[in-house]
């Protein structure tokens, strides 16, 4: 069977990631926490107290908005992109237990037509292409 997806590739090839996978890792692992969360509410209270050093109100809350959506936008595709290799991963776990229940059914199917029916049936419902 053919594996396609970057779970399958790195599970059979080693832990070969690209700097962009370990940044965006490393990412999400310090956003999730409490500090970025403080570190976020600084930001905001220490443009709140900068309102006297503007000389317009509309030009104070455009730097704030402008700031917060370019943040938001990276933050958003890091997020994303973790979240599909969290998702790839699990898929792929899935995917070899599923191998491993069918392998062991066919092996144990022998003599036993409800093991047979019932492993052709795993195979079609995960998509596992029979071995000849």
């Amino acid at each position: 069977m053919e594996r396609s997806s970057d779970a399958a590739q790195t599970r059979s090839g080693g832990n070969r990631r690209s700097r962009f996978d370990r940044f965006v890792e490393h990412a999400e692992l310090r956003v999730s926490q409490a500090p970025f969360f403080f570190l976020c509410v600084v930001i905001v209270v220490a443009w709140f107290i900068s309102l006297p050093w503007w000389t317009d109100l509309k030009t104070w809350q455009v730097a704030i908005h402008t700031v917060a959506s370019v943040f938001t936008l990276l933050l958003v595709v890091l997020l994303e992109n973790a979240g599909r290799r969290a998702s790839e991963a699990s898929q792929e776990k899935l995917n070899v237990i599923a191998e491993a229940l069918a392998a062991m059914l066919d092996s144990s199917a022998f003599d036993d037509p409800e093991l047979r029916t019932a492993a052709r049936r795993l195979r079609q419902a995960v998509g596992l292409e029979e071995r000849h």
